[in-house]
């Protein structure tokens, strides 16, 4: 982290942290100008703050609607907000959402869009690694979690794995350390994964998300978020 960064993770009140936050509302503002708002319309459903990075990462809102809705009235916690696209969908329906990012960027924009969408009310926003026990030690009590670690921006030889997981965070590991705080998890991963790295895992749904004829992505449910067990499909 860099000292800028680490700089964010305080107090927002701090002189310091809103020196931060503007610089990197500068930042966004010029990063921001070049995406095509048609496009972030069209995924997100209005015209919300979203860079290259953040609009690629970013779940399509037909896909995040059909997930969050498993989730209503539940405590949630989410991890790695990315631009706050599911969190908005989570936020609809959830009775209160925590979500988890490591990336002050990320956060401003998440901040950004939710106010935006009138859900800001709905979050608390975490800065922190999700992966350090300190972090797990202040988080409330939760009755179900929202994981998607960051799969989607990589190079053209990357290799997508779930046992000892190339996702930042490992989805393996996090998935690990969720179900110490509850049960009912959802979990994000890329198409591309062998499915047999899924048989040692806890019984649960294997969803798989089309666009038209395009396998997206799955989503993993345990716990009382699955509806049924094995491989179903949602197509839009």
């Amino acid at each position: 982290m860099s000292d800028a960064e680490a700089m964010c993770t305080q107090n927002e009140d701090e002189p310091a942290t809103k020196g931060c936050i503007r610089r990197i509302k500068a930042q966004l503002t010029e990063e921001t100008r070049r995406m095509d708002r048609t496009a972030t319309r069209a995924k997100f459903g209005l015209d919300y703050l979203a860079t290259e990075r953040t609009f690629t990462m970013g779940i399509d809102r037909r896909f995040t609607a059909e997930m969050a809705r498993r989730f209503c009235r539940r405590r949630v916690l989410e991890t790695c907000t990315g631009g706050g696209f599911t969190t908005i969908a989570l936020a609809r329906v959830a009775a209160h959402i925590v979500t988890v990012e490591i990336e002050p960027a990320h956060q401003v924009q998440a901040k950004h869009n939710l106010a935006m969408a009138g859900l800001a009310d709905r979050v608390v926003f975490v800065l922190a690694d999700i992966m350090d026990e300190k972090t797990w030690n202040r988080l409330p009590p939760v009755d179900a979690a929202f994981l998607d670690p960051d799969w989607a921006v990589t190079g053209p030889a990357h290799v997508h794995r779930f046992v000892h997981s190339s996702t930042q965070p490992p989805a393996d590991a996090l998935l690990k350390r969720t179900f110490s705080a509850t049960p009912n998890v959802a979990l994000v991963l890329p198409p591309a994964l062998n499915v047999c790295e899924f048989d040692s895992l806890p019984p649960h749904e294997r969803q798989k998300l089309y666009m038209d004829q395009s396998h997206e992505l799955y989503c993993l449910y345990f716990g009382e978020l699955a509806i049924s067990l094995g491989d179903t499909e949602f197509r839009v």
